[in-house]
């Protein structure tokens, strides 16, 4: 297995290229003692279901798994709340107003980005849009369509935390509750 953390090759502090292993997710400098771990990023997933018991889905414009199905969601920034990223996800990827209406779970995934590997953890939170009518496909969305439930197979879905979560939504018969 190579190490999270092997496209690293200098100390970002000092410069130093006795940038080394430390352990499973870290590497030290020999020279200034600095110590850089290797944490998930946080990621956020939104379940948004209609009253007809269709799944609102994007097929994913760019890679990793370009052309697959997935959900809205992405990166938490900096300084965000998942919740706040969630909503502003949403709207970045369906131009769509959305509500959390609740935590679901969580799952472990690899998202590969530039040839890096990064490790997220990817929050699922069930939310309901303002607006179901006057959604678009936009940032990296290059399509958005509702799918009945009863029509959804995991397999289509790239991500693998994705296709996992999606399963465990299909698993715990989840259907839309008017609010």
């Amino acid at each position: 297995m190579i190490h999270p953390l092997a496209k690293f090759l200098f100390c970002p502090c000092c410069g130093s290229a006795r940038f080394e292993v430390n352990d499973f997710k870290s590497k030290r400098c020999t020279d200034c003692s600095f110590t850089f771990y290797h944490n998930a990023a946080a990621a956020t997933v939104a379940v948004i279901l209609n009253s007809r018991n269709e799944l609102l889905v994007t097929r994913r414009a760019f890679n990793p798994a370009a052309g697959t199905l997935d959900l809205p969601g992405g990166f938490v920034d900096a300084g965000e709340t998942a919740e706040e990223g969630i909503v502003r996800e949403v709207e970045e990827e369906t131009d769509g107003k959305a509500v959390v209406e609740k935590f679901l779970f969580s799952l472990p995934n690899e998202y590969v980005y530039s040839d890096f590997i990064v490790h997220t953890t990817d929050l699922f939170f069930l939310c309901r849009l303002l607006d179901e009518t006057a959604l678009f496909a936009c940032d990296d969305a290059a399509a958005l369509f509702w799918l009945p439930l009863a029509d959804i197979r995991p397999s289509n879905f790239g991500l693998a935390s994705i296709a996992a979560g999606v399963q465990k939504l299909l698993e715990s018969n989840i259907s839309y509750t008017p609010t």
